[in-house]
Order: structure tokens, then C-alpha cells, then sequence
């Protein structure tokens, strides 16, 4: 056999053993309910975005009912500054005035949302676009008065996004609540949260900039591959966490703690790590656990 015939059958037969290994996990998952959040530098890159397309339309083609729930912070800031409007956040969430109120919703629901329903349907009519303001989906009151329109989530009624994966869509929700005086700005990771507990979602996948949870950030070697809720109760309560991973951790002990299966965190700029993490031995990100 010729030295090249060799290095394909060797390659082949690596691709062949990659289906094999995520064999159970895709029979575990069969059937249940993944909430995946997309946000941060995976989807400014449009190879990375179009990547990350791809692995939830094979997760939908694997048999789970996907979910999907966008922010869009770094495309807000662009708008904001060309609004020449303030940038401001205080405890990990964004000061939201009437002002950046209008741009966030100009951002999340015309743009992104579109954006990536556009790219989801470009494999078929896969993907319905909402807001967490339709339907009622998301509803809210206000977290502090210094925030704004920042809202916390009071109720999630499910009747519009199980409506959309009983027709065999994929739901596109904009991190946006509704309250009694209008639109709410909501944390993406927390509003992925309270979805996932409210549809009692099997994993909550929070693709973001950062390979997982780090025992010491300034240690690239000390990445944590995996915690159960105990662990992730300590790691909130140390007051070691950087300003933007609270609300991510916060949500991620409340979704343990309401049912969710597992969480998992890892860096939406690698390439398929959706599909590494959720069903490789290895994984590649941090798992949470509630045992």
C-alpha cells in the first residue's frame, strides 16, 4: 500500500473512532433538551460563527431539541460608541438607560437575532427568531434602580418556545424581558439559565470567551475540567471571581439547583468545541454537576 493510501486509512479510521467514542453520549442525549448560549468573540469571527452554526444543526440532527439564547454584547458597544453613548457596567451587568435601552434592542432583536436565524435556516427551515419579550417568555422587574433597565427574571412561560420545538425549530431567543413599563436588558447567561430550568433542559452550554473555570486565571495550566454543585457553591461564595464570571457562575449553581443535568463552559473560539465538549470522554471546557 502506497505511503499515501496509509495516511488516508489512518485518517479515516481516527474519524471512525471519534463517531464511536461519542456514540453513548449521542444515545444519552437523544431526545432531551440542550439550552445553548452564544455570545463573546465566537461570534464576531464569521468562520467560528458559521462553525458554531453548524454543530447545533447537528445536534438538532442528532435528535435533541435545541435551544438557543444569543447575547451580543461587543456588537452593543459598537453601537453605543457611534451613538457616542455611554459604556458602563456595574457588577458584571450593563447600565441600561432609555438610550442604551433602544440600541441593546436595535442590536439584539434587528441584528443578531436575524443574523443567526438567516444562517440556521440556510440548512433548511430550521431556526424561529424571538425575544424573551414575546409571548411573555421572559418576564421582569427591575434589579436596582442604578442599573436601569436591567431586568430580573420573575417568570419564564415556556408556551412559545415549546410551540416552536414541537414544529421541529430551533428557537433563536434575544436576551430581552418584558416587565409592566416596558423592555428589559437581561445578563444572557442568566437569562440561558432560567430557560433551561424552566424547560428542565438535560445541559446548559454556555459558549464563551474563556476555555472554562481556572482554580487561578493567571495560570493558563489550572484549567478546572469538572465541578459538582457543592464545589461550584464555594467557588461563588470564595469572592475570588472575576467581575464578569458571577453572574455565570450564579447561574450556573441556580440551574443545578433546579434540576438541570449538567452545565458546561467552554471557549466558543475553538473550533467545534460544542461538539468536544458535550461528547468527547476528554470534553475540552468545565463541566458542573449536581452529584
Amino acid at each position: 500500500m502506497k505511503k499515501e493510501d496509509c495516511k488516508r486509512r489512518d485518517e479515516a479510521a481516527q474519524k471512525a473512532n471519534v463517531l464511536i467514542e461519542a456514540m453513548p453520549w449521542i444515545h444519552r442525549m437523544n431526545g432531551k433538551t440542550v439550552v445553548v448560549k452564544y455570545g463573546g468573540a465566537a461570534m464576531e469571527d464569521p468562520e467560528l460563527c458559521a462553525e458554531v452554526i453548524a454543530d447545533i444543526e447537528l445536534l438538532k440532527l442528532m435528535g435533541m431539541r435545541v435551544v438557543l439564547v444569543h447575547g451580543g454584547g461587543k456588537a452593543i458597544n459598537r453601537l453605543l460608541t457611534q451613538l457616542e453613548l455611554p459604556v458602563s457596567f456595574k457588577d458584571g451587568l450593563r447600565v441600561t438607560d432609555d438610550a442604551t435601552m433602544e440600541a441593546v434592542a436595535e442590536v439584539l432583536i434587528g441584528k443578531v437575532n436575524q443574523e443567526l436565524v438567516w444562517q440556521l435556516n440556510e440548512y433548511g427551515n430550521n431556526a424561529v427568531g424571538i425575544s424573551g419579550a414575546d409571548g411573555k417568555t421572559l418576564s421582569c422587574r427591575q434589579v436596582d434602580p442604578e442599573l436601569g433597565h436591567v431586568g430580573e427574571v420573575v417568570n419564564v412561560d415556556t408556551g412559545l418556545i415549546e410551540a416552536v420545538l414541537e414544529n421541529g425549530y430551533i428557537p433563536v431567543i434575544a436576551s430581552i424581558g418584558c416587565g409592566p413599563d416596558g423592555l428589559y436588558n437581561i445578563n444572557a447567561d442568566i437569562a440561558a439559565s432560567k430557560i433551561a430550568q424552566a424547560l428542565g433542559a438535560h445541559t446548559l452550554a454556555y459558549l464563551t470567551d474563556v476555555n472554562g473555570l481556572y482554580g487561578d486565571i493567571d495560570q493558563q495550566d489550572s484549567l478546572i475540567s469538572s465541578l459538582n454543585l457543592i464545589e461550584a457553591r464555594l467557588v461563588l461564595e470564595s469572592g475570588e471571581l472575576t467581575t464578569g464570571m458571577i453572574p455565570k457562575i450564579t447561574s450556573i449553581v441556580e440551574a443545578l439547583e433546579s434540576g438541570v443535568h449538567d452545565v458546561r463552559i467552554m471557549n466558543g473560539t475553538f473550533p467545534h468545541s460544542l461538539l468536544l465538549e458535550c461528547f468527547t470522554d476528554e470534553g475540552i471546557g468545565t463541566v458542573f454537576y449536581q452529584d
